[in-house]
């Protein structure tokens, strides 16, 4: 049997891959036309698989995707190809769920605001004039100060998507006293999650939520799913998190949306458009936290990376069924 490496691994790496592949042949292809020409006799393939080495492959039974996310290595052939392919899901939900907590205190305590207002030597103990957060937590009266400075045990999230990162961010945050609601197309329940919803019934999760919580796939059926109606239907006092993938929100429709104070602010760490452009007028906005798509890295994530990468290539040599395996139509 043979494995074919393409764009080439390190050295280290590829020592590694040779021990877990035993008497299967390991060529680490330096070039495309390596890759070509080695693909032909090829069983198994982990790298970036294009159509034409696709269509050079004889016998091609399984493809390792070094990526979680699929929608930038999908093709129409692959689908209908009878390979496996796999991917690398489940390496970023514990990393992923402490960025989101992070975006969502920032939020509650203004931790963005006085960041800003550090730097300026402003001792405002409320946030300052643009301060909108001021989430609904039931009976009682609320001055100022204590409107602006809450806690996430009196607020509800809404998780949309809960596979292994949405399922991670669901569970931490029912340990911080959260009410959490999900909505997931398979999914009918999930650790810490109250109530599980079908796609048809979003528009309660967002009517309920005091922040929406994007964990969802980029797929043909979630692109542009959030544009100005969904913003509608979220409270006024609502924050937006996305970390799921930008081609999912209409950044165009959420500027508008923050801008007609629709929904009262928005946590980004995934964009339609990457890098953000400067000039962009999100950059600007005391209600918005940007990050430039980082939520999933950690020191933790590159030793997971291989380890999925060598047990699928173990079970694989030895016949066993493989992780991560894709249901390649709907690109997850």
């Amino acid at each position: 049997m043979k494995l074919v490496i393409h764009p080439p691994v390190d050295p280290e790496r590829e020592r590694h891959i040779v021990a877990a592949a035993e008497s299967m042949r390991v060529v680490n292809a330096g070039s495309e036309e390596e890759a070509l020409q080695a693909i032909a006799e090829a069983d198994c393939f982990f790298g970036k698989l294009t159509p034409e080495l696709l269509t050079a492959a004889q016998r091609l039974r399984w493809v390792q995707s070094p990526t979680a996310s699929l929608e930038h290595y999908i093709f129409p052939e692959l689908v209908e190809h009878p390979l496996v392919l796999t991917n690398m899901r489940g390496l970023y939900s514990d990393v992923i769920a402490e960025h989101v907590l992070g975006m969502m205190l920032c939020f509650t305590r203004n931790l963005h605001l006085y960041i800003r207002n550090q730097m300026q030597a402003k001792w405002d103990p409320v946030g300052g004039e643009q301060q909108r957060v001021t989430f609904a937590t039931g009976p009682g009266v609320l001055n100022d100060m204590d409107r602006a400075h809450l806690s996430l045990g009196d607020l509800t999230a809404g998780v949309v998507g809960l596979g292994h990162i949405g399922g991670e961010i669901a569970e931490r945050l029912a340990s911080f006293g959260t009410r959490v609601l999900g909505v997931d197309p398979q999914a009918t329940s999930a650790q810490g999650v109250e109530e599980v919803w079908p796609v048809e019934r979003l528009d309660d999760l967002l009517a309920a939520s005091d922040f929406v919580i994007i964990a969802a796939p980029h797929t043909p059926q979630t692109e542009g799913w959030f544009g100005r109606k969904q913003f509608q239907a979220m409270k006024q006092s609502a924050v937006l998190i996305n970390i799921g993938r930008g081609a999912i929100v209409k950044l165009d429709d959420l500027t508008a949306a923050l801008e007609a104070g629709e929904i009262a602010g928005a946590g980004l760490d995934v964009f339609e458009i990457e890098p953000l452009p400067p000039d962009h007028p999100l950059w600007k906005r005391e209600n918005v936290i940007l990050t430039p798509h980082v939520a999933g890295q950690s020191s933790r994530v590159p030793p997971r990376h291989l380890n999925v990468l060598l047990g699928n290539i173990g079970r694989f040599v030895r016949g066993e069924p493989l992780t991560n395996v894709v249901e390649k139509s709907r690109w997850f």
